[in-house]
C-alpha cells in the first residue's frame, strides 16, 4: 500500500477512471450486439437505426480516451459493411 498521499491519490484517480472505462467499453459491446443482433434476425431498417446508435456510442468512446482511433473506426466499418451486406 502506497504511504505518500500523491500516491493514495493516483490509486484512486486510477480507480475512478477503470470503473469509468469499463462502463463505456459495457456499452459499445451492449449496442455491438444489438446490431449484430438484428443483422441476425433480418430486419435491416431496425439494424439501421440500432448501427446509427452504435457508432454514436463507439465514437464517444474514442473521443474519450477508452478506444485509439483506429480500433474505434475498425469497429464502425465492420458494422456498417455487415448492415450494407444485408440484402
Amino acid at each position: 500500500m502506497a504511504n505518500i498521499k500523491s500516491a493514495k491519490k493516483r490509486i484512486r484517480v486510477i480507480e475512478t477512471k477503470t470503473l469509468r472505462n469499463k462502463m463505456i467499453k459495457s456499452k459499445v459491446k451492449t449496442v455491438t450486439k444489438n446490431v449484430e443482433s438484428a443483422i441476425a434476425a433480418g430486419n435491416k431498417a431496425d439494424a439501421e437505426a440500432r448501427l446509427k446508435v452504435a457508432i454514436s456510442e463507439i465514437s464517444k468512446a474514442a473521443t474519450k480516451g477508452v478506444y485509439h482511433k483506429n480500433n474505434a473506426s475498425r469497429k464502425i466499418s465492420n458494422l456498417t459493411l455487415a448492415v450494407n451486406k444485408m440484402a
